[in-house]
């Protein structure tokens, strides 16, 4: 899975970047390719499972993080959306837009002064102007094709691109439009901006901290309803923290009271927007969790794992994280009732641990 980082230039767009892959910036280096790192997602039952069973190994879950080159303005003081800026968002599974909040004159804003609600509505309407266009000319080619032709796969296709363009036309993001798992399909081949998993990260300074969460709510009831995530960060503090040991984090992070570091706000919250899960395998070789989207089934889950577990799948031996830590070892949770068999339509939950049974 690949979530794509989207801003203005300034914005602190490639330091929150650096401190997601927890790679030194090259702060003020302007460029035209996207950066992309994959990043271990922190995960704390992981780290326990880990210490108690003190295997080889432990491997976390991991996600392919984009850093897309920030938008800039141009010699006619405009900031414009080139085709491969959108080739660039295309590309991703989910997108985050990061938005500053900072003030710094020393660090120019291209749309000349800070203003997190125009930045948010900037993209959102750049976006929503490249589904409308392409929608129009899907449907424009749809009526002529469909008066040569019956394909039933094109008339099939025709009213499903007829709801989007006629809800892209009300100003609506195809996030917004009740979509079943047919229209998706559908859809799936045309790379809708508009219609993938959004979240808004907000770069704060740092004298922001105390009132970020009032800050917060205020942009919110300005934002119509958007019904996203939105995120607080402060750039160059997570930096720092990114850096630092996980004992001088903890004091770093009291220092300033911060009760969450961005990496893993951001992290989950990918997670969240993309209906994405974790389920652990657990030994001495290695403690693992593996990345299965939401209501996949004990087959499913065993597929993610090797292709032949999915293929001579026979049970999956389960106990939840949250049980496994309360009795200690597999054989009390046998005794206390919460080790269990399982077929393959059981639905896998985020924190079970699996054992596959397999021919």
């Amino acid at each position: 899975m690949q979530i794509g980082l989207v801003g203005l230039q300034n914005s602190g767009k490639s330091t929150l970047f650096h401190t997601l892959s927890k790679n030194s910036p090259n702060l003020g280096f302007s460029r035209e390719e996207a950066l992309v790192e994959v990043v271990k997602v922190p995960d704390e039952r992981l780290d326990n499972l880990t210490k108690i069973f003190n295997p080889k190994k432990q491997v976390n879950a991991t996600i392919e993080v984009f850093d897309i080159p920030g938008l800039r303005m141009s010699e006619d003081k405009k900031v414009k959306i080139t085709p491969a800026f959108l080739n660039n968002v295309k590309n991703n599974d989910a997108l985050f837009y990061v938005i500053r909040a900072f003030h710094d004159e020393s660090i120019v804003h291209p749309l000349g002064n800070i203003d997190p609600i125009r930045d948010i509505k900037f993209l959102e309407t750049e976006f929503l102007l490249s589904d409308l266009s392409l929608l129009e000319n899907r449907l424009e080619k749809l009526k002529k094709d469909l008066q040569k032709s019956k394909d039933e796969k094109l008339k099939r296709e025709f009213p499903v691109i007829e709801k989007c363009f006629l809800h892209c036309e009300k100003e609506l993001p195809l996030r917004t439009l009740n979509l079943d798992d047919n229209e998706l399909k559908i859809l799936s081949g045309f790379q809708l901006i508009t219609l993938k998993p959004l979240a808004i990260a907000i770069n704060f300074g740092e004298n922001s901290i105390s009132t970020v969460e009032e800050e917060i709510e205020n942009i919110k009831s300005k934002l119509n309803g958007m019904n996203v995530p939105i995120i607080p960060f402060f750039a160059k503090i997570e930096l720092e923290l990114s850096q630092l040991n996980e004992d001088e984090q903890k004091i770093f992070m009291e220092d300033y009271g911060i009760k969450e570091s961005a990496l893993n706000k951001i992290l989950r919250t990918s997670y969240e927007i993309l209906g994405l899960q974790s389920f652990f395998t657990v030994g001495e070789d290695e403690c693992r969790a593996w990345t299965i989207k939401k209501n996949y089934n004990a087959q499913q889950a065993a597929g993610v794992i090797h292709s032949d577990f999915y293929n001579r799948f026979i049970r999956a031996e389960v106990v939840h994280y949250n049980d496994f830590i309360k009795y200690g070892s597999f054989s009390k949770c046998k005794e206390a009732g919460v080790w269990r068999l399982e077929g393959k339509e059981y639905i896998v939950k985020d924190g079970d641990i699996l054992t596959i049974r397999h021919n």
